[in-house]
């Protein structure tokens, strides 16, 4: 049975002898807080099924996350509102707002809060009464509008960029909280062990205005063997894989049993389970020497292939580039695999900078769901496209019908998930004829917040949202924790529910 997958204390099981006098030694006040600063999986009943090794049974057997940082316009991409057209330059009523805090970017303009109609124009592809409504800025992506659920109504709290982007990836605005990816892995283990379990790409952008940080796919205070490893497109695909010149496999392999000797020996003496990490993680880095250059070779993909994710997809870097890796890393039994595009964050010139956008973006999404349905993967793939936050209905800067720019909206945005359990071909939540806030079907305005009690039917939170991937992947969201410092902590924090009503 895999320790980490068993609801007892890891590293209380691995205690030997001498560590366990050695802690007690000094009486009880200090083995009590030895205890309560071991880090180790819940003891709470319902640790994950040791015969099934999920909690029930999985629909996704895998997550491929298209996360587009910056936040992408919902208004301009997904969110059809036609009515705004002939509101151009009026100003926001006050009675949508309602008093929500605005960013201090847009909170003194001389100019208000004036409406921008998106400039393009939608398709509507049939799937239920409301229709399925795509930009012309995703041309690609409208050819597979029938495996994509589409939902409107995703939110959150945070409304700058670090916190916010913090916040979805793993569950708390507060940076030190391990990875979505992190949790995943700790979960549900890995299945081929000469590849990680969660790897991630960075697809090249030609407006990459926000940072990117290691402990967005890091593993806060879970061991480290469960962080993101990042492949580059350039150089080495991961940093000091290759030998250094003169030095062998076989010298490697010594170096590596004799590195590995002296880490079990301080193992032993101090007990520490970060060391084994570490253990670990030196002979996932030997076994990738042979696995990894395999991988990033795509001299054996046919040519209907890259016609799918078009010519771009020859160019490493490329988003593109980057969906076909994904394919090709879920082939070999990659778990949790995250490709993050920077440059949405389209404060001034949005049409200019959306369209580059959209154009790295669109074909490899829509090859990407191609390619996996006709392989027969879909079905038990996830595949989620999405931001941080979505962008304001009013301009910021200057404003005309052609060119315009959005702020940051956190109230209600657009996000994706198309094959591993969800269902295809529909529409969930929805937003106001301005597209500010989330409504009911008779065009109620609702008041979602995340409630520990309750769900909002009609919302999707974005601990709602976790919540729901954890599920398809066959995790209860609330019965995988990790302790530490005396807390047993989780992805969704105490919020979070599974919506149901996309789950196929």
């Amino acid at each position: 049975m895999n320790a980490h997958l068993h609801p007892q204390r890891e590293n209380e099981l691995m205690m030997t002898r001498r560590q366990l006098f050695g802690r007690t030694a000094l009486g009880l006040g200090t083995a009590t807080m030895a205890g309560l600063m071991e880090p180790s999986m819940s003891a709470q009943d319902g640790g994950l099924d040791v015969a099934q090794g999920t909690h029930h049974k999985a629909k996704a057997k895998r997550v491929i996350y298209l996360f587009m940082s910056g936040g992408p316009s919902h208004l301009d991409l997904w969110d059809y509102k036609p009515r705004l057209k002939d509101m151009f330059n009026e100003q926001l009523p006050e009675h949508v707002r309602s008093g929500q805090r605005v960013t201090g970017m847009t909170a003194n303009q001389k100019n208000g809060l004036p409406l921008a109609p998106s400039k393009y124009s939608f398709t509507r592809y049939e799937n239920n009464d409301r229709g399925l409504w795509v930009s012309e800025l995703l041309p690609h992506t409208a050819t597979v509008a029938k495996e994509l659920c589409v939902v409107h109504s995703t939110f959150t709290e945070a409304i700058n960029h670090d916190p916010a982007i913090t916040y979805i990836q793993t569950g708390s605005q507060i940076p030190g909280r391990p990875s979505l990816g992190a949790w995943l892995s700790y979960g549900l283990g890995k299945v081929n062990e000469n590849l990680p379990s969660y790897v991630v790409m960075h697809a090249r952008s030609k407006f990459p205005e926000q940072s990117l940080f290691g402990r967005l796919w890091g593993t806060g205070f879970m061991p480290s063997d469960h962080q993101g490893i990042l492949l580059r497109s350039e150089g080495d695909p991961v940093l000091y894989l290759n030998n250094p010149s003169g030095v062998s496999g076989s010298d490697r392999r010594r170096q590596l049993d004799a590195l590995a000797a002296l880490n079990q020996q301080y193992y032993q003496h101090f007990g520490n389970p970060e060391v084994l990490s570490r253990i670990r993680q030196h002979e996932m880095a030997y076994r990738m020497q042979t696995s990894v250059p395999e991988l990033m070779d795509l001299s054996d993909e046919r040519e209907d292939t890259f016609e799918l994710y078009g010519e771009e997809a020859r160019q490493p870097g490329t988003f593109a580039a980057c969906c076909l890796n994904a394919r090709r890393l879920a082939e070999r039994g990659v778990r949790n695999i995250q490709i993050f595009h920077r440059g949405w964050d389209a404060h001034g010139n949005l049409p200019k900078e959306h369209e580059s956008q959209c154009k790295d973006i669109d074909q490899g999404s829509a090859g990407l769901i191609k390619d996996m349905k006709r392989r027969g993967m879909l079905d038990d793939t996830l595949v989620v496209w999405g931001g941080e936050f979505g962008r304001t209905s009013y301009c910021q800067g200057g404003l005309s019908r052609e060119n315009y720019g959005r702020d940051h909206h956190p109230r209600c945005f657009t996000t994706w998930m198309a094959g591993g359990g969800v269902k295809p071909g529909i529409t969930y939540g929805r937003t106001d004829d301005y597209g500010y806030n989330i409504t009911d079907a008779d065009g109620n305005t609702l008041d979602p917040q995340p409630s520990k009690e309750r769900f909002t039917p009609g919302t999707m939170h974005i601990h709602d949202l976790n919540a729901t991937i954890l599920h398809l992947a066959g995790i209860d969201h609330r019965r995988l924790t990790y302790r530490y410092q005396g807390r047993d902590f989780r992805l969704t924090d105490v919020h979070g529910h599974v919506v149901q009503d996309i789950l196929a």
